[in-house]
């Protein structure tokens, strides 16, 4: 049974604007007075009125609080609450000092005031023409807000999305949600197909309304690229993706969802009045009239066997700008002195103290000599001397070399590797937080040779925007794992690329005799051909690959935890802070990177100064992991970092990139995970002296050989992998699962052959 409170707000404790969870103060009616209130709830401010529906309940450390379920705002009834109010930093312009003396001019009547007769503040003291247009404005942009707010609370869309929702459309927002709830689905980031439905639904769209279907297909499309990494869907694919969004808001008599074969019936047999089927037909028609608004692409693909592709309109002109770059790129002729290459190799090699073998000479000699190429091998292939001797000949052909990856931890091993200088992908294109990139079609890049590694992390959207940046002069290098994990973006950017064998390339096989002593190097390449791996005979401290059989979730566990905190130290002399990275294919259930964090932080780093935020502690000596690019603290997706101090008066984290100090604040925060366990996709394009990977049926969704090469490839000195004997066959015995809808080979293939 729900409760009620009518209270005024008096102090925000703390506020996520991504997702609205807040815990506040507030001085309740009926003699209750100060309570803590905790849930997901509009931007509130001290001074506010809001009656709030939900629940006590006994927080185990915090006492009894009250749980927000809904969150109505009203304005503030009286002086003080009115002073609060204003003097909360709501309204530009009006501090603490300011809202004392338009109380005192104005009293309750000044919010009136605001609205209707804003010019009456003029006689208050401190406030001329210039304060007084910013006070009208900043008012006014709030009142739409509140309004707007006020519109999604009573049409059960989460307040949390007003901000970006007023950002996009301004003061028009609520007008527009009236004309068309769906534009929210379409652009709105975060706003997902079935709270625009049921909006739509409310305001009294028929089931079947042009705008639900058409919003329906571009939805379909946008979650197969988000969520699967597809450029396009096949017309008998789109069909039902769309009809299952749609069903949710088709109601029959009894109030079931059906389907367009479970036709709702009346009491006498004959089909609802108010059942409107939909099926093939209908989507048909939405996808005909999205392409006539050039919303969506309609290609007949017959060379990979597909009639009717359907593409989003950005993921066409991608992927078809892709292609003409590329083929541009490569009919632009640059000649190069390949003769003097030949030359400068049996010096590169004397000094580096190696000898290339036949396959890698004549990969160095085709990264130099080609306008495209790419290198792609599994581990001890030697892709990394390769790469050294490729720059140094380059270098030697006074070359301008720019050497690139898509993390900050693989351009740091580049570099590394190679001695030239390496920076990540954005950062050579100089990307802005905007979302554009300085060096583009009007400003290239000053270079006569691009060195891009693990290429096999490059989407449609990074591919394209280094190609933009490129001469036609420039030579374009790719290096990658074509068996690893694709790109988390849409695309299959590598493998396309290869196996249109519009590009030259060189596959590296041999696995070269120090490599062959690494039972991770020997194993990655029987998993890589679908075979199980061999465990050490017999096992011992000096190997480094174990796999380990397990059963139960638990048991399995367990053994993390005591090969992390344990044996692993004892007997490899590794640091379980630093040096052992705990990968899994997913975020929740017993081996799911967040219990795993839990325990392992529990374990390994038990005690300290600490900040909780929602149900993560950040705690001095963590070990935590960058979730997005922060180009303004020169943070990177995907860097490690340790927290070093925590203010938990400030809700500061303090934390070390490698010697570099990175100040977060709170609100910032959600931009941090802790890193003890991470994803397998997470781990791309880093290394980690040891790795320890559950391999388990409960995983069963994500369970792809790729993914299970992926991880095991992803350690240097140390791989166990712990699990079920069935679970590892079933993600060997997956190769091709999870295959992406693109065309990109083709259309190489089709432009090289015109």
């Amino acid at each position: 049974m729900s409760d009620t409170l009518k209270a005024e707000v008096r102090n925000i404790t703390f506020h996520n604007p991504s997702n609205g969870w807040t815990v506040a103060r507030v001085h309740a009616d009926n003699g209750l007075g100060s309570v803590t209130v905790v849930g997901v709830m509009p931007e509130i401010n001290p001074g506010e009125m809001v009656e709030l529906s939900g629940c006590w309940k006994e927080h185990p450390k915090f006492g009894r609080q009250f749980e927000v379920h809904v969150c109505q705002q009203m304005m503030p009834a009286t002086e003080n609450g009115i002073r609060r109010y204003l003097a909360s930093g709501l309204i530009k312009g009006v501090g603490k000092v300011m809202a004392k003396r338009l109380v005192e001019a104005f009293g309750t009547e000044v919010l009136d005031i605001l609205d209707s007769e804003p010019e009456k503040l003029l006689a208050v003291e401190g406030v001329g023409r210039k304060t007084l247009s910013k006070i009208k404005e900043s008012w006014d942009a709030q009142h739409e807000v509140r309004n707007l707010m006020l519109f999604l609370q009573s049409h059960d869309v989460s307040p949390t999305h007003a901000a970006r929702i007023y950002q996009r459309y301004g003061n028009s927002a609520v007008k527009k949600l009236k004309d068309n709830p769906y534009e929210l689905a379409y652009e709105i980031r975060g706003v997902a197909f079935r709270t625009a439905d049921n909006m739509a639904l409310k305001l009294g769209f028929a089931t079947d309304a042009p705008q639900r279907i058409e919003a329906a297909v571009i939805y379909a499309l946008s979650s197969a690229s988000s969520d699967k990494g597809h450029l396009f869907l096949p017309f008998e694919k789109l069909v039902p993706a769309v009809l299952g969004l749609l069903e949710g808001g088709q109601t029959g008599c009894g109030g079931a969802a059906p389907t367009e074969f479970d036709i709702p019936l009346d009491e006498e047999g004959w089909p609802c009045d108010e059942y409107v089927a939909i099926g093939p037909v209908q989507v048909e028609a939405a996808v005909g009239d999205l392409s006539v608004r050039k919303k969506v692409m309609v290609e007949d693909l017959s060379a990979q066997g597909i009639e009717r592709a359907v593409y989003l309109m950005q993921h066409y002109r991608q992927e078809t700008e892709i292609a003409s770059r590329l083929y541009h790129l490569i009919e632009h002729p640059t000649p190069l002195d390949i003769k003097k290459i030949r030359t400068v190799m049996p010096r590169l090699e004397a000094s580096d103290k190696i000898e290339l073998s036949g396959e890698q000479r004549e990969a160095v000699l085709g990264g130099c000599e080609n306008k495209i190429f790419v290198i792609t091998g599994g581990p001890g292939t030697g892709k990394t001397t390769i790469t050294r001797i490729m720059v140094q000949c380059l270098d030697e052909m006074k070359f301008r070399i720019k050497l690139a990856a898509p993390t900050g931890r693989a351009a740091k091993r580049m570099a590394e590797a190679t001695g030239f200088p390496a920076s990540t992908l954005h950062r050579l294109l100089q990307y802005s937080p905007d979302g554009g990139f300085a060096k583009s079609e009007d400003d290239k890049l000053k270079a006569d040779a691009v060195v891009v590694d693990e290429a096999s992390m490059l989407d449609v959207s990074l591919f394209l925007a280094l190609l933009r940046a490129l001469p036609l002069t420039c030579r374009l290098i790719l290096i990658g794992d074509v068996n690893q994990l694709p790109s988390v973006g849409p695309g299959n950017i590598l493998s396309d690329v290869i196996d249109s064998q519009a590009v030259p390339s060189a596959v590296l096989t041999r696995i070269y005799r120090q490599a062959r002593e690494s039972l991770i190097v020997t194993n990655a390449h029987r998993i890589n051909n679908g075979q199980l791996p061999e465990n050490p005979e017999p096992p011992g401290p000096e190997h480094d690959f174990f796999w380990v059989r397990r059963q139960e979730a638990a048991d399995i566990q367990r053994y993390i935890l005591e090969l992390v905190t344990e044996r692993i130290p004892t007997a490899y002399g590794l640091d379980p802070k630093r040096d052992i990275q705990v990968l899994t294919p997913i975020h929740k259930g017993e081996l799911g990177t967040q219990a795993l964090n839990a325990l392992l932080q529990e374990r390994i780093n038990p005690s300290g100064r600490e900040i909780k935020r929602g149900n993560t502690i950040y705690r001095v000596g963590d070990r935590v992991l960058q979730l997005k690019n922060d180009y303004d603290k020169d943070v990177f997706n995907g860097d490690l970092g340790w927290i070093e101090d925590v203010d938990p008066n400030d809700g500061e984290v303090l934390v070390n990139f490698d010697g570099r100090m990175v100040m977060y604040e709170s609100f910032e925060l959600d931009e941090l995970a802790p890193a003890y366990a991470i994803s397998v996709h997470k781990s791309q394009g880093s290394e980690y002296p040891a790795v320890v990977m559950p391999v388990v049926t409960q995983h069963y969704v994500m369970l792809e050989r790729n993914l299970i090469y992926t991880g095991l490839t992803r350690a240097k000195r140390l791989a166990v992998m712990i699990g079920q004997t069935r679970a590892m066959n079933i993600g060997l015995g997956r190769k091709e699962s999870r295959k992406r809808f693109t065309h990109l080979r083709y259309r190489l293939q089709e432009a090289v052959n015109r």
